[in-house]
């Protein structure tokens, strides 16, 4: 007899305020599509003050959902929500994948996994240093300091023109994160094998200050989690001193892996073809 569970088609979705620029849905449409499931991934937008009707909704069943993406500005109430958020979420106070099991709400944030699968697909081997520099304190840079510290990187320096805000990251994320004004940068560069821009220079084309990298350990490699324009000004001044560089496209790819997974059942993977689609879709726009 047919096991008509195989047929059964799985909803997930990807909700925020705005959502209609998420680049989300395309790519787990590829995936649904190369993998030849039934099921679907849609845009929600979902204001604030609705976001815990839709959550509840999501639990009921009543959605027709099995779980989903959460974007800006909802991560922090839908960890808060969550009946079971997991220990990365826990300690990030953020979740930005949701899945129903077991009747319960499940939460991770799959933020770090990506920012470290990129790094290990494009730059392997960019964990044997022992010291990283991460340029912003704003709520991007939380994932990566952890992600970065849970892989074993032993001191890591959070440059901030804000020192208290990188100080609160500092605090939350323990003793192998140090906190640092601007001025501080050349100092706490050299040696560093990985230097990561959290923050928005350089981002659609703005212009972003001149950086000396000199300082950065041999072989070190300069990551960029803004990915619009793919090359952004911090990327091309590394680049043009000699050193290795990662986009920030690939953290996207394979941040949507776990969840892709969890939903549908079979873990995904990133290829050139889906890179390439996104690519296309970011030079249409």
């Amino acid at each position: 007899m047919h096991d008509s569970r195989e047929t059964v088609a799985r909803h997930a979705f990807v909700t925020g305020y705005p959502v209609k620029h998420s680049r989300s849905p395309l790519i787990h449409g590829y995936w649904l599509e190369t993998l030849g499931l039934q099921g679907s991934y849609t845009r929600q937008e979902v204001s604030p003050e609705d976001f815990a009707g839709f959550i509840s909704r999501l639990k009921s069943g009543e959605s027709g959902f099995i779980g989903g993406n959460v974007t800006i500005p909802h991560k922090e109430t839908a960890f808060a929500l969550a009946d079971r958020p997991d220990a990365l979420s826990e300690e990030l106070g953020a979740s930005n994948t949701l899945w129903l099991e077991d009747g319960r709400l499940h939460a991770t944030n799959t933020d770090g996994f990506g920012f470290l699968a990129n790094l290990d697909a494009a730059a392997s081997g960019w964990d044997r240093t022992d010291r990283a520099v991460v340029l912003g304190a704003g709520g991007a840079s939380r994932a990566i300091l952890q992600a970065a510290r849970d892989r074993g990187v032993a001191e890591i320096h959070v440059v901030n023109r804000t020192v208290a805000r990188a100080q609160e990251l500092a605090d939350r994320f323990g003793p192998s994160v140090h906190a640092h004004p601007m001025a501080a940068l050349p100092e706490v560069m050299k040696g560093a094998g990985l230097f990561v821009n959290t923050t928005s220079l350089g981002m659609d084309g703005e212009a972003a200050p001149d950086f000396d990298f000199s300082p950065l350990g041999e072989g070190a490699v300069v990551t960029d989690i803004v990915y619009v324009p793919l090359v952004t000004p911090i990327l091309r001044q590394a680049a043009e001193q000699g050193f290795a560089t990662v986009d920030g496209l690939g953290m996207l790819l394979h941040q949507a892996v776990p969840g892709f997974e969890k939903w549908f059942g079979i873990r995904p993977t990133v290829d050139a073809e889906l890179r390439q689609l996104i690519l296309a879709d970011m030079e249409a726009h």
